[in-house]
């Protein structure tokens, strides 16, 4: 008899919106609250996000209030000062742990990559199987993008111990000690660009700029 896999369910995901480093090639401050013509990084980023997944947060250190206007749940970095990425996702296992027993898995979004793929967290759920932990991460053009991943919750314990005992804050350095897949995307098929462009410099905000005015058109 054929076994079926048990297929994770978005609405047993959490999204969690990394929006709070430092930005240093950018110059400091939020990146994902830079103005792009009447609208930010976070406000595209949410909009792209808000159709696929009903239970969403930001992962943002410093006063919260600077998010207010969202009107989302901001969860700080748990461990270290900005210690990156898994950080970040830490929050969001936490969060789910605290407030929201239900929820199993947290996808990750990187809050600076505004044209993030809009079957993410549906590819996701598909690639994973539902009763045992698998972490999932995104890619394109044969090169992985670790920021956008899909975390089984019952890991929390295991990242907070690997990142409070001050193992290597790299991603895929966690993610090679459990099972994982690879999800793979094609490009945004309104600018052409890869799906997962991440606005690092200041140039890099003309390129969301032109891309923003190709959607609009």
């Amino acid at each position: 008899m054929t076994r079926h896999k048990k297929t994770l369910e978005s609405s047993k995901v959490l999204g969690c919106v990394l929006a709070g480093g430092q930005s240093r090639r950018m110059g400091g401050g939020d990146k994902s609250l830079m103005d792009l013509g009447g609208k930010t990084m976070l406000d595209m980023i949410l909009a792209r996000l808000k159709p696929q997944l009903h239970d969403i947060i930001l992962n943002a250190n410093g006063d919260p209030d600077r998010f207010a206007r969202f009107q989302l749940p901001v969860a700080a970095d748990p461990v270290g000062d900005f210690a990156g990425p898994l950080a970040g996702v830490l929050a969001g296992m936490t969060y789910a742990h605290n407030e929201r027993p239900d929820i199993t898995h947290v996808i990750s979004v990187a809050g600076d990559t505004p044209f993030f793929p809009t079957s993410l967290v549906s590819r996701f759920c598909a690639a994973v199987p539902g009763d045992r932990p698998v972490i999932a991460l995104a890619s394109s053009a044969d090169k992985l993008h670790p920021v956008f991943g899909l975390w089984p919750v019952s890991l929390k314990a295991d990242l907070e111990d690997w990142l409070q005992s001050g193992k290597t804050g790299k991603v895929l350095a966690f993610v090679d000690c459990y099972d994982s897949v690879e999800v793979a995307f094609d490009a945004d098929p309104d600018s052409g660009l890869d799906p997962f462009f991440n606005a690092n410099k200041p140039d890099d905000l003309s390129t969301v700029r032109d891309a923003l005015s190709l959607h609009s058109r």
